[in-house]
């Protein structure tokens, strides 16, 4: 399905050449101070155009039409549109007989018994997180001011210090190549008791959201696998205070599927980019055989490089959940 949340429920719809994509959200609170430009800060965060980003470069102006009056939410569904533009369909066509390995070009015909739209990725290209981007900002209103996001890019490539980060992306590119990377969220100032235990835990909720972005493969909160090669004694976070601050996080901000009001630490791991340049042997289903496959188009040698806000995005908007459900 393409909706998420229970109080606040997020639709996402469209292809990534089809006309427009887009985001509904039902449950927005009435009287919400809204506007397009309101969007633009974190739309932006997500464009391509630098270093190691496709060359497919869109506008990504977002046009409210629903749920807005004289800038305010009405408490109707709030529907965003975006137009598709720059679009080169052609790019694709090779792809319906002859998929891409590690995309989801065979698995979607397959599913969808071939009337999937292939152009692009269409409903599986990263151009459908526009919404969710769309959609947190929202939800950062719901969240409050108070409530601080700090997103940033860790490890590309397995290198860790951020000066190399270049260099490797680079060398990606020269290669015909791409490179993965690790993308850490810290929020801040989020209240106590956000969450449930088990299946609504919020690391549950916000790992959900997680997963459904596109090339994300792992998420761990705090200090996440770390903590199975420490002892007790070690990963435990004592209390300092009466409001429940810790003098550690190992923990990430989150006991018992439940907010603690320390800082919330997620962290997501972002594969490489499916589409390379190079020359890959893969099966051709009009030949039957493996044979040599060269993908055309614009794509990401570094998708984490604009994966950051979408991590961020899917931490806030189920954290917004989970508040309306408080």
């Amino acid at each position: 399905m393409n909706s998420w949340g229970d109080k606040f429920r997020v639709t996402i719809w469209g292809e990534s050449h089809g006309q427009q994509v887009g985001v509904s959200i039902d449950g927005v609170p009435a009287g919400i101070a809204l506007q397009e430009d309101d969007f633009l800060h974190d739309l932006g965060r997500r464009k391509a155009g630098g270093a190691g980003t496709t060359t497919r470069t869109e506008s990504d102006q977002p046009h409210i039409v629903s749920g807005v009056y004289e800038g305010q939410t009405t408490g109707a569904p709030l529907t965003i549109v975006f137009l598709n533009e720059n679009t080169r369909s052609g790019d694709y066509r090779n792809l319906v007989i002859h998929p891409r390995p590690s995309h989801a070009d065979w698995v979607a015909q397959k599913k969808w018994n071939g009337y999937n739209d292939p152009r692009g990725g269409g409903h599986f290209s990263g151009r459908l997180t526009l919404g969710m981007v769309a959609a947190a900002v929202v939800a950062k209103k719901i969240l409050g001011e108070k409530a601080q996001f700090s997103t940033n890019i860790i490890e590309i490539g397995g290198e860790q210090d951020s000066a190399k980060f270049d260099q490797i992306i680079e060398q990606a590119r020269m290669s015909q190549d791409s490179v993965g990377g690790v993308v850490e969220c810290r929020t801040n100032d989020i209240e106590v008791g956000l969450g449930e235990p088990f299946f609504d835990s919020a690391e549950s909720l916000i790992a959900h959201l997680l997963f459904s972005v596109p090339a994300v493969k792992g998420v761990e909160f705090g200090d996440g696998f770390s903590s199975a090669r420490m002892l007790g004694s070690q990963n435990n976070d004592p209390i300092v205070d009466a409001d429940g601050h810790t003098a550690t996080n190992h923990a990430g901000g989150i006991v018992g599927g439940i907010t603690n009001g320390n800082e919330i630490v997620v962290r997501a791991a972002i594969k490489p980019t499916a589409s390379i340049s190079r020359e890959q042997q893969t099966f051709n289903f009009e030949s039957g055989k493996v044979q040599s496959l060269i993908i055309k188009g614009r794509h990401d040698v570094c998708i984490a490089l604009r994966a950051a806000v979408v991590v961020e995005a899917a931490v806030a908007i189920a954290l917004a959940d989970l508040k309306l459900r408080a």
